[in-house]
């Protein structure tokens, strides 16, 4: 696995404590209780601030953070959550350095947009057990080590003495015959403690460059267009996928932004036709990381109008029938794909923040020996391109990976 420099949806907390050399962390009361901690002291530098969600824990995920008797001040000077009875770790990565020189890293599952796996969660030096997981828990990995193992560099700076080390996460690719993709999570942790005479600190640095979006058009010679739905749930119990097409992000939203495993609402419609007789096909549909459609590398959506079968997060068809509203169905076709990432088919590593979403389309009249109706069960790619005598290919605007859900 290559070096990777994309961090997804990670929020970070920066914290610094004067403990002793016990484990200052509890996990939930189903597990067996680790070690108590020592006193804590107030960040020597602030910290950045936190999303207003990161306190909401589920009772038996809690993990303590600090003394039984710790206040809800000392609490969240330390940027930790306060019930009004326990101190305990929010949604978040939490760093922590302590006098006698240990590296105390929490890391939370919905630390990442979508969650991270916990289990996946390591050190890029993992070499013996002391630089595994402490314990974990399906919504926390905890690791404790001393700043002078597991990889850690060394370096003095003015009166500091700085310890660093990097935590990484690994995450699943999907491999194609002309390009690679994940939809999982990943993220780096780059993270240091300073030492000096009269103080500890925590330093959490991070990458997180994403390059301007540019601004793209493609049109194809028959007058066909691909759409995003953007309509979204405005009453309880609503379902989204049914209002997503009720809107549509117009050019000028382009780029727009999701996050990894957010649904994406293709609509492709003929335009300017008025017979009602004609069917849209669409005979393949797939993602590239430019606005070339035969740029590469290249993720299938669609063969031959159906989902691509070597997916894991198969595309889903929407059917659009009369009960669609639209003046004429059979001239549009719908599908919703899950956002992903490119990645390097030989490192695995992020490569690609930008999608563009291309279909080639087909204008099918039907006869007495071909109703133009297709079947993924039974597929009829021969027929329909006979009776298909117009074509065209239609493309996207710029979709961009983003950090944080809207």
């Amino acid at each position: 696995m290559g070096h990777f420099n994309h961090l997804f949806g990670l929020v970070v907390i920066v914290l610094v404590y004067d403990v002793t050399a016990q484990p200052h962390w509890m996990l939930p009361v189903q597990k067996p209780q680790p070690l108590h901690s020592a006193q804590l002291l107030q960040p020597n530098v602030p910290p950045p601030a936190a999303p207003s969600d990161k306190c909401q824990v589920e009772q038996g995920e809690k993990i303590q953070c600090g003394t039984r008797d710790i206040t809800a001040d000392q609490c969240n000077n330390i940027n930790c959550c306060f019930d009004g009875q326990q101190c305990y770790y929010g949604k978040a990565v939490t760093v922590q350095c302590t006098r006698d020189g240990q590296f105390v890293v929490v890391v939370a599952r919905d630390a990442t947009v979508p969650h991270i796996d916990v289990d996946s969660v390591s050190l890029l030096s993992s070499n013996g057990p002391s630089c595994a997981p402490v314990d974990f828990t399906t919504a926390y990995a905890i690791f404790q080590f001393p700043v002078t193992a597991c990889g850690t560099t060394f370096k003095e700076e003015d009166d500091y003495v700085v310890y660093e080390n990097h935590l990484s996460s690994s995450y699943e690719v999907g491999i194609g015959p002309r390009g690679s993709i994940t939809r999982d999570s990943h993220f780096e942790l780059l993270f240091q403690c300073h030492y000096s005479s009269t103080a500890v600190e925590a330093l959490v640095m991070e990458v997180n460059a994403i390059p301007p979006p540019m601004p793209v058009t493609a049109a194809g010679p028959l007058r066909v267009e691909l759409k995003v739905g953007n309509g979204y749930c405005r009453s309880k119990g609503c379902v989204e996928a049914e209002v997503a097409y009720n809107s549509f992000y117009t050019p000028d939203d382009y780029p727009i932004t999701k996050v990894l495993r957010e649904p994406i609402y293709v609509q492709v419609n003929i335009l300017e036709r008025s017979d009602p007789n004609i069917i849209l096909k669409l005979e393949h549909c797939w993602a590239t990381s430019t606005p070339s459609p035969q740029s590469l590398p290249q993720w299938d959506l669609l063969v031959n109008g159906c989902p691509y079968d070597d997916d894991r997060y198969l595309t889903a068809l929407v059917p659009v029938d009369g009960s669609s509203g639209l003046q004429y169905p059979t001239h549009h076709k719908r599908f919703i794909i899950k956002m992903f990432a490119f990645v390097d088919k030989n490192t695995f590593a992020i490569q690609k923040d930008m999608v563009f979403i291309h279909c080639a389309t087909a204008v099918c009249y039907p006869s007495s020996t071909d109703s133009c109706e297709h079947s993924c069960h039974r597929q009829r790619r021969a027929t329909m391109m006979k009776n298909s005598s117009q074509r065209a290919l239609v493309s996207s605007g710029e979709v961009i990976l983003t950090n944080l859900r809207t």
